[in-house]
């Protein structure tokens, strides 16, 4: 199992725009049908830049699909955001490869 993970810090200025945004673009990469589920987190650092970062994982089915995705629908997705925040948006991509998960049981 893969996660594609985006990072993203995001001009205060745009911060609530960019929210709103976000929101309704996960569910635009999750119909890619290459993802089973999408996670959105508020990396809670203070960026000497300023702004506000937040991380996007995306767990893919596969390293087929997270290939696919690349060559299929990453560039489309990823203009939209470029266009719309262009100078007041940094996002950064990583691949993380699930290698075990454990959870734990409480009685």
């Amino acid at each position: 199992m893969y996660i594609y993970n985006v990072t993203v810090n995001i001009d205060d200025s745009a911060h609530d725009e960019w929210l709103l945004w976000i929101k309704e673009h996960i569910p635009q990469v999750l119909a890619t049908g290459k993802f089973e589920k999408a996670t959105l987190t508020k990396v809670l650092v203070e960026e000497e830049m300023g702004g506000q970062t937040y991380s996007i994982q995306y767990k893919s089915y596969s390293r087929e699909a997270l290939d696919t995705y690349y060559k299929e629908d990453a560039d489309n997705l990823r203009i939209e955001g470029l266009k719309k925040f262009a100078d007041k948006m940094l996002a950064f991509r990583t691949e993380l490869q699930i290698i075990d998960e454990y959870n734990v049981t409480f009685k």
